[in-house]
């Protein structure tokens, strides 16, 4: 009970601390309107049937990967910056139950950008909005969320040891958003780069949404991919348990957690 409260007064304090920042507002609010009208203007000769959708949920999934991106890992560099990184690391509510509400919390708040890109859509072109099967849709942006707050805790801890967070998280946003398909199909992509972005949640997420929007007429095919969604996932959650470990015995060995 103690650790849901914990969650819950870091997750409102991580939306309001987000929001505020005009970064995150550009990420939330602009980015996802330029994005939407720009994959518009691409795709509108594309002859594809039902290009629209894609457009807005390209837009929006852009977005969403932009805000977790500099939020989620930008998080513990500004707590650094701060000098309250240490602070948080020895409160007696756990470090990774604080993660954990932050990364919700700015997953939560960046589900706005689905919906900018949706209303960017309708107002400014009058795109029909057609989805096939809007149930499947559902359980897939469910999906699509865990799928993010796990690979954001992952890119957290990661980042918690590193003073280079700034450069790591620029580097980070545009490949993933290349090698997930959020604005085409990865199976575009070169041979030998499929293994990589087959083994990024983000590529399955994106999968089951597009096939939920399209129409799911195979349901088997939703579920296997359903279930490869889970089971890296899975992976992501183990890697996230042992980094958090690792971390914690790091940092009481050698007290760097903000001078490293």
């Amino acid at each position: 009970m103690k650790q849901l409260i914990v969650i819950w007064d870091t997750l409102r304090l991580q939306m309001k601390n987000s929001f505020i920042r005009p970064m995150y507002r550009f990420c939330l609010i602009a980015a996802p309107i330029v994005q939407t009208i720009l994959l518009y203007e691409m795709y509108k000769n594309s002859g594809q049937d039902n290009f629209t959708t894609y457009v807005m949920l390209g837009g929006g999934l852009m977005g969403l990967w932009s805000c977790i991106c500099f939020s989620s890992a930008g998080d513990i560099n500004r707590e650094r910056y701060m000098g309250t990184l240490s602070l948080i690391f020895v409160t007696p509510a756990n470090f990774s139950t604080i993660i954990f509400g932050k990364v919700l919390g700015n997953t939560v708040l960046s589900l706005g950008t689905l919906i900018i890109s949706f209303l960017t859509a309708k107002i400014v072109y009058h795109a029909p909005i057609m989805v096939v099967s809007p149930g499947f849709l559902l359980l897939s942006i469910f999906a699509a969320v865990i799928c993010f707050i796990t690979i954001s805790i992952c890119l957290a801890y990661l980042l918690t040891l590193s003073r280079k967070t700034q450069l790591y998280m620029n580097c980070i946003e545009i490949p993933i958003i290349l090698l997930c398909g959020f604005v085409f199909p990865v199976e575009i992509l070169p041979v030998w780069v499929l293994p990589i972005s087959y083994a990024l949640s983000p590529t399955w997420a994106v999968k089951l949404i597009r096939l939920s929007v399209s129409g799911v007429d195979n349901r088997m095919e939703y579920f296997t991919i359903l279930g490869i969604l889970g089971c890296i996932t899975m992976i992501y959650i183990v890697l996230s348990i042992f980094l958090c470990r690792t971390i914690e015995k790091q940092v009481r060995m050698k007290a760097t957690l903000e001078v490293s």
